[in-house]
């Protein structure tokens, strides 16, 4: 059958069984949207391409689906760069289809043209310059195997504008139903090696003070639920790093929490004493281990990973082993089930665990009258008035930290936020990518004023396209996280992180764009705010909390430091001499 080359992308995505994608038509893409009006795809209309790339990344995170996005070429390109470097950092699933000038035209400088597969190969898995329109739906199809399968993350197809334009000879092709991967190169191995797994156990079985280090790739290889049973079969305790909160459940008595910079002081110490770190879909970052020559000097190391590039890319582990993170863990506990969790002796590690536990809980000075909201306040208040499986999307910064911190993680995929990047902006694009993947849910974004004034045009995307987030505004005045630091290293010297008291109002931007907005100075109004916020079901929601510019994220291991000098709150301080 012949077809043009604008139709075979679309045929193609839907083969794929894209349902939805993110985008915002230009010149070099243009053949291709007019199929979309035919298409059972629903394109959602962004109001700048990053917002695209964010909102493919919130979709991404909270189904577990690819997210696709399609912009045109030059500036469109350059702007979706950051959501392809974040999604390549945090290994997440998305499909970016770029408009490029005709294949004549490249390289001649021409209108909106840039070296799209130049800029973007080092921050994606894989990227494509398709050249003629039978290549189309082979590359597509091999986009979607690559961004989906192995570590998951990112792939770029940059798409000449020749060919796909059905007035140029060049756009026509001969569809075909049955087509298939050529990718030689390209070899995924979910297995496991049955003799890392049976060392591995071995090192679980005599390990006096094990910990369970758990990264974002549990949540990749849908392996919560295996999770579960490991430790539950050890009573190994868990620690879940930001880019796996959820993948262990807050409520179980052997979740430690979040570890880190800003993780709570038992997560972060009970690593650092560990003798054996069961690391899985974790990588050893730098704002995980501190000063890496100081980290958990006495652990032993398991650590599993899908991508074997990262086996030994930080730290040595004394039993590496390369495959998919449910496929090893449930080899585990076929061992361990058969051969039982070892007899050695744990009392006194769970003993140290639950006095830190109860000398360090995760505190904060409450308002007195006259001050600001605490964000901790507004946190703990946001969760207990939502259900369960709230989605909750963060920006970066602080807020990010508090949400984290503070917040009960439960279930899997709720938990949506920058990671690796650090991208400020990202919240509002992913709630409502996560919003559009799962309808039925409540989605929660908790922003900063930092991060709301980059991004929070898109709330005229939600509010157009009937996508009713909801959202949290910790309203400092202040580049929150920026300031902290100046505040404890640079002797409290405000260098350009003061935003303004009053500008802009966000309550009347917010509804100016369609949202129903509020704006809350006391704790008293807090609960009545949110509330009235999850009742409200028809357009999007802006609460501007008004939050205390002084406060400051604990625990904290500064930048440099060892993690056995972890900063805890004035009021632990005694404590910890």
């Amino acid at each position: 059958m012949k077809t043009d080359g604008g139709q075979a992308l679309i045929r193609s995505l839907e083969r794929e069984g894209v349902e939805v994608m993110f985008g915002l038509p230009g010149g070099a893409i243009l053949p291709v949207y007019d199929p979309i009006i035919d298409s059972k795809i629903r394109h959602i209309l962004v109001r700048h391409e990053q917002g695209a790339g964010h909102m493919a990344e919130g979709y991404a995170q909270a189904t577990g689906k690819p997210g696709v996005a399609m912009v045109t070429s030059g500036p469109a390109a350059t702007n979706i760069v950051t959501p392809l470097c974040d999604a390549y950092l945090d290994s997440i699933p998305m499909v970016v289809i770029t408009g490029q000038v005709p294949t004549a035209a490249i390289g001649t400088d021409a209108f909106q043209e840039c070296d799209t597969t130049g800029i973007t190969a080092s921050i994606t898995k894989h990227n494509f310059l398709v050249t003629e329109a039978q290549d189309i739906p082979q590359v597509i199809k091999e986009a979607f195997h690559i961004a989906t399968t192995g570590r998951p993350g990112p792939v770029l197809v940059d798409i000449p504008k020749d060919i796909v334009d059905p007035t140029n000879p060049r756009s026509s092709l001969e569809w075909e139903d049955n087509v298939e991967i050529d990718l030689p190169g390209y070899k995924v191995d979910t297995s496991v090696d049955p003799e890392a797994i049976q060392k591995a156990v071995e090192l679980i079985q005599n390990a006096e003070r094990p910990i369970l280090y758990i990264g974002g790739g549990i949540l990749k290889s849908r392996a919560a639920e295996s999770l579960l049973e490991l430790a539950e079969l050890t009573g190994i305790h868990v620690v879940t790093t930001l880019m796996a909160r959820g993948a262990f459940p807050d409520s179980h008595e052997l979740c430690l929490g979040m570890p880190g910079m800003h993780g709570n002081f038992t997560a972060v110490t009970a690593m650092q004493e560990s003798d054996l770190l069961i690391t899985l879909g974790a990588r050893f970052d730098d704002r995980v281990t501190g000063k890496l020559d100081e980290f958990a000097v006495s652990a032993k190391i398991i650590h599993v990973d899908i991508d074997p590039a990262e086996l030994g890319k930080v730290r040595r582990p004394d039993v590496p082993v390369q495959g998919d993170c449910r496929t090893a863990i449930e080899a585990m506990v076929s061992v361990l089930r058969d051969f039982g969790s070892g007899n050695t002796d744990r009392t006194a590690w769970k003993s140290r665990i639950s006095g830190w536990q109860e000398r360090f809980p995760l505190v904060y000075e409450p308002s007195t009258p006259g001050q600001a909201l605490k964000p901790q306040f507004v946190i703990e208040k946001l969760r207990d008035a939502t259900p369960a499986d709230t989605i909750v999307a963060s920006g970066v910064g602080q807020h990010q930290m508090w949400a984290s911190q503070y917040w009960t993680f439960n279930h899997p995929y709720t938990w949506i936020n920058s990671g690796g990047l650090g991208t400020m902006g990202f919240s509002i694009p992913a709630a409502i990518g996560a919003k559009v993947g799962c309808p039925e849910k409540m989605v929660w974004a908790v922003d900063g004023d930092g991060c709301f004034q980059m991004t929070a045009q898109e709330l005229v995307t939600a509010r157009v396209e009937n996508i009713p987030i909801k959202v949290a505004l910790l309203n400092n005045s202040y580049l929150g996280m920026v300031r902290q630091w100046q505040d404890m290293f640079y002797e409290e010297r405000h260098s350009e992180v003061f935003l303004s008291k009053e500008i802009p109002d966000y309550k009347g931007w917010a509804e100016s764009m369609g949202c129903f907005a509020m704006r809350v100075d006391d704790p008293d109004e807090v609960e009545e705010a949110i509330a009235q916020a999850n009742e409200i079901e028809d357009r999007p929601v802006v609460i501007d909390f008004r939050t205390a510019a002084e406060e400051k994220v604990y625990p904290m291991v500064a930048s440099g430091t060892g993690n056995s000098d972890v900063i805890v709150p004035p009021s632990q301080e005694k404590e910890i001499r």
